[in-house]
């Protein structure tokens, strides 16, 4: 058995190298044994899974597992969405859930993770107690086994769906009234993945008209990452054109981050999204708390929270802190620079499903084009750009670029003063000007990641080369 890196985001690698049934069935018992040694085994498991090749069967290895170590499984009927897993969490007030789910990644990959009672995602002290678990099992190489037919017999497997529950909850988290001022059209691309037929299904219960594209399980995807970017939606933007829609609405693989494409075909930034869904749920709901959002999020947030009179959570990245300041600090929006967003009442976890709902419902609420809406969001609060660059450099200059990295504390940056250094995430800098640069050198890649924001391309430009330059990077 190989090494087993678990995070908050759980483990993902290569299906057949390291994701081997061996490897997934070690895992399980570690987290089995960490739910036990935690008193939450005694309320059941809720045990998911994605559409990708072989998910339902690994996620019987991993039912199997449970059951042996005392362990009641909920095993859910076909495939869902994650947050649809994280939902039955809390519906069945389980000890957790176990979700087979590779997210965004290429076909090749697949994943295991692990969602605390909580139905939010793990914190690293969490998922650092379920790696020392796993760690003493792949040492001792003892894991149990039961068959599902022995468990049933126990009555420690029961197969439920939830999908139902989870979409009459969604109609709560929404104004289906706001809808019916004017039927929206929507294309829906799930990306062959774990949300087919969910988003459409509540746009069409609303009274949209819905075009779906690659709304069909494809274990290889189309041959692309099942990731709602840019360069990864040519086909939605497609046909958002051609069927003369008011938007796009794409989702990851897992159905947990949203990509947006306007009425025109053009590809709505994450952080201007989550702008918007703060300003329509401010001019629509009553209910009012802080914004929570990561360190490499827009600050166009705090703009808008400052204006109206609420707080700002910055947060590391890794949705996990998000979902704390959602459980914790009352938290009315979070999100984070990838398209993760959840909102105040629903789960702590990133949802794509209910992030498309939002949107829907301001383009119809606005009674406005997409794009209109975003021009009107800056002339109120302005414009901004951001961008994320990754520089990649050889494991033996790791040393190098590290000690640059430590010594980097420029005055100014680009001819702007340095208003604050913040240490997060590796190091942040805010300019006078409202522009910011935060530079990543993370311990598990030898990768530089450099994400920017500024009021303009040509200053985020400027920005980018002083920060290249000064670290050596080099572009690739």
């Amino acid at each position: 058995m190989s090494r087993i890196r678990f995070g908050p985001e759980g483990w993902k690698a290569v299906l057949a190298e390291e994701f081997t049934f061996a490897n997934v069935k070690a895992l399980t018992q570690g987290i089995a044994a960490y739910l036990n040694s935690n008193n939450l085994g005694k309320k059941g498991v809720v045990v998911g899974y994605d559409s990708r090749f072989l998910g339902d069967k690994i996620a019987r290895a991993v039912a199997r597992v449970l059951v042996a170590n005392g362990i009641k499984v909920f095993l859910l009927r076909r495939p869902v969405p994650t947050p649809v897993v994280a939902f039955a969490v809390r519906e069945r007030a389980t000890g957790g859930a176990l979700v087979v789910a590779g997210g965004s990644c290429p076909y090749e990959y697949q994943g295991l993770k692990f969602i605390p009672e909580y139905a939010g995602a793990a914190m690293p002290a969490v998922a650092e107690e379920i790696q020392a678990e796993t760690d003493r099992v792949l040492e001792c190489r003892k894991v149990y086994e039961l068959s599902l037919e022995e468990g049933g017999k126990l009555g420690l497997v029961e197969e439920i769906e939830v999908e139902n529950d989870y979409l009459r909850h969604l109609s709560r988290m929404v104004n289906p009234e706001i809808f019916k001022e004017g039927q929206l059209k929507v294309v829906v691309d799930p990306m062959f993945g774990a949300a087919v037929g969910c988003l459409d299904r509540c746009l069409e219960a609303f009274g949209c008209e819905v075009r779906v594209v690659h709304g069909y399980r494809d274990v290889l995807f189309g041959g692309l990452r099942p990731e709602p970017v840019d360069t990864s939606l040519d086909d939605l933007k497609r046909a958002v054109r051609a069927y003369e829609a008011d938007l796009g609405l794409a989702l990851d693989g897992e159905g947990g981050r949203l990509g947006v494409v306007d009425e025109t075909g053009e590809f709505l930034t994450p952080n201007r999204v989550l702008c918007l869904v703060l300003d329509h749920l401010l001019k629509t709901r009553s209910f009012r708390g802080p914004v929570a959002r990561t360190a490499a999020t827009t600050r166009v947030l705090d703009r808008i929270a400052k204006k109206n009179g609420l707080g700002v959570n910055e947060t590391p990245l890794g949705f996990h802190y998000i979902g704390e300041c959602l459980r914790e600090r009352g938290c009315m929006l979070g999100g984070d620079e990838e398209g993760g967003l959840s909102v105040l009442g629903h789960v702590p976890c990133k949802d794509g499903i209910l992030a498309g709902l939002l949107v829907a419902e301001m383009v119809a609420f606005a009674q406005k084009s997409l794009s209109e809406i975003y021009g009107q969001f800056t002339e109120e609060y302005g414009r901004t750009e951001n961008q994320r660059l990754d520089f990649c450099y050889r494991e033996q200059d790791r040393e190098r670029v590290t000690a640059r990295l430590q010594e980097f504390s420029p005055k100014a940056i680009a001819g702007v003063k340095v208003e604050k250094t913040l240490s997060v995430e590796g190091k942040k800098f805010v300019m006078e000007d409202g522009s910011w640069v935060l530079v990543r050198n993370p311990e598990t890649r030898p990768v530089v990641s450099v994400y920017i924001e500024a009021q303009d391309r040509v200053r985020l430009a400027d920005i980018q080369r002083e920060i290249q330059n000064a670290l050596g990077l080099s572009s690739q």
